[in-house]
């Protein structure tokens, strides 16, 4: 696997490394130890996977608080993603910046998203699948979130959003206080 910086304190694009001959291809899509070479202590708890059935779905920007956070590894399996990441870590030398790539079945990279780092996608296609795996359980009552659309973040969708949970247009604004 190729472990590349995006700029944000603690987030990778992993990138397969794909072993190709007459059959096709081999990739390590993960592996606790060649993430532990960059750094990075990540155990896989829970696997998701999130179908989105029209162009234009866009699901975020959550991420867990309050001493239970939730680290990601997001892969595209089927059609393509727009992933973004905001670092919503107050100590971090990165707090409030946004980074954003596709993700998608035919490029294979994944995201690495740390502990209290918002995640959200945007469907660039019909259908577009994600399977993420967890580094922590789910806890509901300690799910955090903040606009997709805030203008103190001011992420630029590639595409229109379309299709959006009213839980997500009732994410909070910047300069609210997130989960305290």
């Amino acid at each position: 696997m190729i472990f590349s910086d995006t700029g944000i304190a603690g987030v990778y694009i992993v990138e397969l490394e794909r072993r190709i001959d007459s059959r096709g291809s081999f990739s390590r899509a993960y592996c606790t130890a060649e993430f532990s070479r960059v750094g990075i202590e990540f155990q896989a708890v829970q696997a998701n996977l999130s179908v989105n059935l029209l162009k234009g779905t866009l699901r975020g920007m959550h991420y867990q608080g309050c001493g239970t956070g939730e680290s990601k590894l997001v892969r595209c399996i089927k059609g393509a993603v727009w992933d973004v990441i905001i670092d919503m870590r107050a100590d971090s030398p990165t707090y409030l910046t946004h980074f954003g790539v596709e993700l998608s079945a035919q490029n294979g990279l994944a995201l690495y998203v740390p502990e209290l780092v918002a995640h959200g996608t945007l469907a660039l296609s019909d259908g577009a699948e994600i399977f993420y795996l967890m580094g922590g359980f789910h806890d509901s009552e300690r799910s955090c979130g903040i606009r997709f659309d805030d203008p103190g973040v001011g992420i630029v969708w590639p595409a229109d959003v379309s299709v959006v949970s009213q839980r997500d247009l009732e994410w909070p604004l910047i300069g609210w206080k997130y989960g305290n």
